[in-house]
């Protein structure tokens, strides 16, 4: 399965294929069936690139999950900050159950999304009402292709683990959470969206 929002990249690398293939044909020119061969390759690319595989989603109330797959790079308070780099699925994930009380799209510059500076690029805030509180995923774009597709709107309700969106071509994921939770997580940490616990509730609610 592929994320929703990247078939036009898909679909546009095999018709360019395909041209060029016929191209390759009829001329037999030896640089043609090079650039077909280089076209296939990026197709192919796209489709491993935007792969959407099925998660085992262990619902838990009382748990934050990651948003995203990648590598925690930086914990600031009730903040984690969580980097995807190529390797990674670039499909989000819905950190706690709620309903989506507002979406602020921001844009902005081009800066590689591991450096801090990368909150002046462009995003997309959204901001989940839950039972606990209010919890913030922020979908940062990365340097080479400025573009959040977003899969939900506001008055939304979604389970923890729903698919919440996707950022192409490099990005980070931040989750603010409320003062209730525990992060259990560490900078360094691996983490796998809808799987990967970062924080617990230290409190029950009456």
């Amino acid at each position: 399965m592929v994320a929703k929002g990247s078939s036009c990249w898909i679909v546009t690398a095999f018709v360019v294929t395909v041209m060029i293939g016929i191209i390759a044909y009829i001329t037999q020119f030896k640089l043609a069936l090079y650039a077909t061969a280089s076209s296939m390759s990026i197709a192919l690319f796209f489709i491993w690139f935007f792969r959407d595989p099925e998660r085992n989603i262990e619902y838990c109330d009382e748990s934050i999950v990651a948003p995203a797959d990648g590598r925690v790079i930086d914990i600031r308070g009730t903040k984690i900050c969580t980097f995807m780099n190529i390797h990674n699925v670039h499909v989000n994930r819905v950190p706690l159950s709620g309903t989506v009380k507002n979406i602020e799209y921001s844009k902005g510059g081009y800066l590689p999304a591991f450096c801090k500076d990368s909150d002046r690029n462009e995003r997309a805030e959204i901001t989940l009402d839950t039972k606990y509180g209010d919890i913030l995923v922020t979908q940062i774009a990365g340097a080479l292709v400025r573009r959040i597709v977003s899969y939900v709107n506001v008055g939304d309700k979604i389970e923890q683990g729903d698919k919440i969106g996707m950022i192409r071509f490099g990005s980070r994921v931040d989750v603010t959470i409320p003062e209730s939770f525990k992060i259990t997580c560490k900078k360094g940490d691996k983490v796998i969206a809808g799987e990967t616990i970062l924080a617990t509730c230290m409190n029950e609610l009456n």
